[in-house]
Order: C-alpha cells, then sequence, then structure tokens
C-alpha cells in the first residue's frame, strides 16, 4: 500500500513496470519523510540526493538503500555564492533572510538571525552528469529554487513532475515567490497541479493557543507539485506516460490526473490501462468498504 495516499502501487493495479529517477536538491533529512518514500520502498526508484551539510550527508548515508546516491554539492548557477549559516538550520540560504517580513511573525526574527556565513561554489543542475533522465525533481533550498531552475533547462525537458517549495512572502530579500516559479515552468512545458499543503502563521502579536507554530490568515509558503501540461501529452513517449501515471498515483494519490494519462497512453498505443485501473480502484474501494 502506498503510505501517502493509501492506495496500491500502480504497479500493481495495471501491471506496467517502469523505473522512476528521482532528483533531490536539498534532501536534508530534517524534513521527514519524503513525498518519494513509497517509490523507493517499491523498489522501483533510484535517488540522487544533494546537500553541502557534511552533518546532513552522514545522516542520509547512513539510512541510504542501495538505491540512493547523496552528493555534497550546492546547486545553483555555477557562481561562487555566500552562504548565510542561520540560527536555525532549515532557514539556512545563498538569500538574505528578510527582517521586514520575518518580524511579521513569531520566532522567525530568531530563527533567521544569520550566526556566521561562508563562500560556497554552486554547481548547475546541467553540468552534473548524474541528473540526466530524471523524471521527479524535488527542490527545496530555502528560496534559490528559481535560481536552479532557470540553470538545470536541460533537465527540466526530462522531468515529468517538480516538487518544490515556494513562499508567497520574501522570506528573503529579493526572493522569487511563487509566482515566479509559475510563470517559469509554464514557459517550459508544466503546468501547476496542485499545493501539497500551504502552511500558514499567525501575524503578530497575536498568538494562537500560546503556539508560535500555530497557523491562522496569513498563507506563508507551501509544496507546490507542477506536472507536464496535461494538454501536450503528445511530447510524451509510452515510457514518460507511465513513469508520470506512476509517481502521481504512488506518491499523490491524484487519481483523476493518472486516469487521464493512462486514457492519452491507451489511445496512442492501443493499451487498456485506463479501464484496467479504474475497476481495480473500484474492487480495492469496494474491498475497503467490506
Amino acid at each position: 500500500m502506498t503510505q501517502t495516499s493509501g492506495l496500491a502501487p500502480l504497479k500493481a493495479l495495471i501491471g506496467a513496470d517502469v523505473r522512476i529517477k528521482i532528483v533531490d536538491v536539498g534532501a536534508n533529512p530534517i524534513d521527514g519523510t519524503p513525498p518519494y518514500a513509497d517509490l523507493l520502498r517499491s523498489g522501483i526508484a533510484d535517488l540522487i540526493g544533494f546537500d553541502p551539510n557534511p552533518d546532513s550527508l552522514v545522516r542520509l548515508n547512513e539510512k541510504k538503500s542501495a538505491a540512493e546516491t547523496y552528493l555534497p554539492y550546492a546547486i545553483g548557477d555555477g557562481r561562487q555564492h555566500t552562504l548565510h549559516i542561520c540560527r536555525a538550520q532549515g532557514m539556512t540560504s545563498l538569500l538574505t533572510p528578510n527582517p521586514a517580513v520575518l518580524n511579521l511573525f513569531h520566532g522567525f526574527p530568531d530563527w533567521g538571525t544569520v550566526m556566521a556565513t561562508e563562500t560556497v561554489n554552486t554547481v548547475r543542475l546541467d553540468d552534473i552528469k548524474e541528473t540526466a533522465g530524471l523524471d521527479l525533481l524535488k527542490i527545496d533550498i530555502q528560496g534559490a529554487e528559481l535560481m536552479v531552475f532557470q540553470n538545470g533547462q536541460e533537465r527540466l525537458r526530462d522531468a515529468l513532475v517538480i516538487h518544490t517549495e515556494v513562499e508567497f512572502l520574501q522570506m528573503y530579500v529579493d526572493q522569487p515567490l511563487f509566482g515566479d516559479v509559475d510563470v517559469f515552468l509554464r514557459q517550459h512545458g508544466f503546468m501547476f497541479h496542485r499545493f501539497y499543503p500551504t502552511v500558514s502563521r499567525v501575524i503578530a502579536p497575536l498568538v494562537r493557543d500560546n503556539d508560535i507554530f500555530a497557523g491562522m490568515s496569513q498563507i506563508f509558503w507551501a509544496d507546490a507539485i507542477f506536472v507536464r501540461d496535461l494538454t501536450r501529452l503528445g511530447e510524451l513517449s509510452a515510457r514518460q506516460l507511465i513513469a508520470m501515471a506512476t509517481i502521481m498515483h504512488d506518491s499523490y494519490g491524484s487519481v483523476d490526473l493518472v486516469m487521464h494519462v493512462l486514457t492519452h497512453h491507451d489511445a496512442r498505443f492501443g493499451s487498456q490501462l485506463a479501464p484496467t485501473y479504474l475497476a481495480n480502484l473500484q474492487n480495492q474501494s469496494r474491498a475497503v468498504a467490506a
């Protein structure tokens, strides 16, 4: 069963067998269970992960499977940048924390305090041979996501699904926001699918239930899922269609999108995957209800 959706894996439902290549930029284990965990657990995926933090790399390598490779690169535009090391590890960024925004929320002025800086050399995604042929690109590097996309346009031509953190307020100075990322990815053949999920915070000075982590009215950031434009599926191969359907079923439970992709596959290649998928979904639902 897939942990994310509660559904049986797509391979079990339709019998199609593809291997998925995942690239994770910012694979720091503090982020919890990644959305692709079930793909790895099912043994149908290979992962190339990046994290320049030596401590994070040690933790990742201690728990990795044979299908996982972690490299110590800071992904960016191939130039030198200043890394702002913040009090909270999760806020360390190539960008400078923005007090004007952080001061609106409890905790963030402290978490975003820059404790040290260091010069780092970044590497373009397009220049890393191990990332060629990726299917799923996950990225969370605290505001520098658009820089990676701009310098990974060859890899974007391979990608089927992108899972990226996006912000709605400039947590960092001159940080690109969701709208900037959305425009760029639409220009490169993707469409926004959904948030996964959105995160809100209470605007100071109010505190909700004495919990500074509690949300309320201000949407702050989110993980956003982008997929290859569903109106241009004719550009994808049979293998890419199955890979896209597998990612979206096993990791995100987007059964309507999967049904659409499989229907397109059937029309082009004479298969019967969509009716098989629907019938087995219905059978699973009846079995659960019983």
